[in-house]
């Protein structure tokens, strides 16, 4: 853990992104705290005042609700997605992953499957999700994450077909351990460093793809506090005030690369071959 931690800040973007994410986390779990307003408290008085405006640093939105504070709190909802998302890819994509590759008859039929969820889109595929659960936060979590599925099981079943032949576990079955034993006490564990890069990236990934459904108007409704709602609420002023998208999609840039910048990193530092 040290090896890869000291691999991992010598990469100076994986620091870069480690701080960003760091950052967001912080913002969700301090909000209460550092929201300078109460991100749903309405002003009509002084909406759509421009940033630097005294109390109200980014400015304020169509409603007169304090900008800085609604992203603040949007942080809370972007994690909040990344985990939902996250879990429901792993703990699904992982077992059909490890599945697949460890026992070869039900390798073809499980990847038969996850090849046609592939042939979609993963943003177009999640649509289709949505339109049959409905709009609303947690149905596009759920549908982002029945999505990212595919993606999960690939990179496991990779990893498992490199690992099944290894010597070690050729002694771990001629010293009698069933399969199962095999799998999830031997094989497993030494997939977790491509599992936890992959889902890093999926992090990234997930708050993307919610934020461009309650950007359609099937994710996150309004008054909640989410960056991709933000957007869309506030369109209609992009050229009268474009502080008001411009913002929550800073946001989610920045999110989002600090992700994949740590991700990058991170994959780097577990893999000895790709160290620079």
């Amino acid at each position: 853990m040290k090896i890869v931690f000291k691999q991992l800040t010598k990469n100076k973007m994986a620091t870069l992104g480690l701080v960003i994410v760091l950052v967001e986390i912080l913002c969700a779990l301090l909000a209460p705290t550092i929201a300078p307003k109460d991100p749903f408290t309405q002003d009509l008085t002084k909406k759509i005042l421009p940033p630097g405006t005294k109390d109200h640093i980014l400015g304020t939105d169509e409603l007169g609700r304090d900008i800085l504070s609604r992203i603040i709190y949007g942080a809370r909802s972007s994690m909040i997605v990344g985990m939902i998302v996250v879990v429901i890819g792993l703990s699904v994509g992982v077992v059909l992953g490890a599945i697949s590759g460890y026992f070869t008859r039900l390798d073809r039929p499980i990847m038969v499957v996850i090849d046609v969820l592939l042939s979609f889109p993963l943003i177009l595929l999640a649509l289709v999700i949505v339109a049959v659960l409905g709009p609303g936060l947690f149905n596009a979590m759920v549908a982002v994450g029945i999505s990212s599925i595919p993606g999960f099981t690939r990179v496991t079943r990779g990893v498992i077909l490199s690992l099944r032949e290894r010597d070690f576990i050729k002694a771990a079955k001629a010293s009698g351990e069933g399969n199962f034993a095999i799998l999830f006490v031997h094989i497993l564990p030494n997939s977790l460093g491509p599992i936890i890069v992959q889902a890093t990236i999926r992090f990234a990934t997930a708050i993307l793809n919610v934020a461009a459904l309650s950007f359609l108007g099937l994710g996150a409704q309004p008054p909640t506090s989410e960056w991709g709602t933000m957007i869309s609420t506030s369109r209609s002023y992009l050229y009268v005030a474009p502080h008001l998208v411009m913002f929550p999609g800073l946001a989610i840039m920045c999110v989002v690369l600090g992700f994949n910048l740590f991700g990058d990193g991170l994959r780097d530092a577990l893999d000895p071959k790709l160290s620079r």
